[in-house]
C-alpha cells in the first residue's frame, strides 16, 4: 500500500470511530477550503481526537506525533486526501454531484409538501421520525441532543446502509445520510456500469479480475491487455488503497484489500 494510502488507513480504520477533524465543515465549500481546514486543525483537538480514536484502533507510533501538530503530518495528509479525491472521485465528480443535488431537489419537495416532518421520514430506512425524535441506523449507540441547534442534513453518495454523525456532540450537528436510490445514477440509466464509470472500464475489470489474488502477467491475460498496461493500473488502484502488492520470487502478486473488496461487493448488490 501506498505510503499516502497507509496514512488514511490509519486514522480512519474499519473501526466504529475516526476523528471529526478529517471532515471539517468548511469542506461544504470545496476541497480546497476543507483541505486548509484540516490543515489549521488546533493541536488541542487533534490530540483529543486521536487519543480517543487509539482507545478503538492503536495508531502507529509512526502517526502519533500528529498530536503535537506536527506540519509534516498534516502537510502529507492534505495531500494524501487531494490525490484520492482526484483518482477516486475526479472522473465520476458530475455524475456524483447530480445524484446529490436530485436527492437535494427530493428533500425540498418533500419539505414543500408535508413540511419538516415528511422531509425527515423521507430519509428512511435509515431513519424514523418518532416525534420529538429522529432515531437513525448508525454504527455505535449515540444520543445527540440539539438544545436549539439546527441540524445540518448531508446526502451522501458513498454512505452506505447506515446513517453518520460527528462524534463529539458539541460540535455543530451534522446528520450524513445515504442519498435516496431513485437519485443514484447508477438506477438511472446506467445499466449497471456504476464501478465502471467511477474508476474506468479497464481498472474496474482488473480490480475484479484479481479476485482471491493473481499475478500481473495472469491479469494482463484476464483482462486483454499488456503487463505494463496492468501494472500502470495496479499501481492506482494500490495507492487508492484498493490493493495490495508483494513480490512472490519473480512474480508480482495483487490482492484485494477490505476497501477493495468491499466496493465490488456493493457494486455487485447495485
Amino acid at each position: 500500500m501506498a505510503p499516502g494510502a497507509t496514512l488514511l488507513a490509519a486514522l480512519a480504520p474499519a473501526a466504529p470511530y475516526f476523528p471529526d477533524f478529517l471532515t471539517p465543515p468548511e469542506a461544504s465549500r470545496g476541497l480546497t477550503e476543507g483541505l486548509a481546514a484540516l490543515f489549521a486543525t488546533p493541536r488541542v483537538e487533534l490530540r483529543a481526537q486521536l487519543t480517543r480514536l487509539d482507545a478503538v484502533a492503536p495508531v502507529p507510533e509512526w502517526v502519533r506525533p500528529l498530536a503535537d501538530g506536527d506540519r509534516d503530518l498534516l502537510t502529507e495528509i492534505t495531500a494524501a486526501l487531494a490525490r484520492y479525491h482526484d483518482a477516486m472521485l475526479g472522473p465520476c465528480f458530475e455524475l456524483v454531484q447530480g445524484a446529490i443535488d436530485a436527492d437535494r431537489s427530493l428533500r425540498a419537495q418533500q419539505f414543500l409538501t408535508g413540511g419538516i416532518e415528511a422531509m425527515l421520514a423521507g430519509i428512511g430506512p435509515v431513519a424514523r421520525w418518532r416525534r420529538p425524535v429522529l432515531e437513525v441506523e448508525h454504527a455505535v449507540d449515540q444520543d445527540l441532543y440539539l438544545e436549539g441547534r439546527g441540524l445540518r442534513l448531508v446526502p451522501s453518495f458513498f454512505c452506505g446502509r447506515t446513517a453518520c454523525t460527528l462524534a463529539d456532540p458539541a460540535l455543530p450537528p451534522v446528520l450524513i445520510y445515504p442519498i435516496d436510490a431513485s437519485c443514484r445514477w447508477t438506477q438511472a440509466g446506467n445499466n449497471g456500469r456504476s464501478l465502471k464509470v467511477l474508476i474506468g472500464a479497464t481498472r474496474a475489470a482488473v480490480l475484479a479480475a484479481i479476485g482471491t489474488g493473481t499475478t500481473t502477467t495472469r491479469l494482463a491475460r484476464c483482462v486483454g491487455t499488456s503487463p505494463a498496461s496492468a501494472s500502470r493500473h495496479t499501481t492506482v488502484l494500490r495507492d487508492c488503497g484498493l490493493i495490495t502488492t508483494r513480490r512472490e520470487g519473480m512474480a508480482v502478486m495483487h490482492n484485494l484489500t477490505p476497501l477493495g473488496e468491499a466496493l465490488l461487493e456493493h457494486h455487485r448488490n447495485l
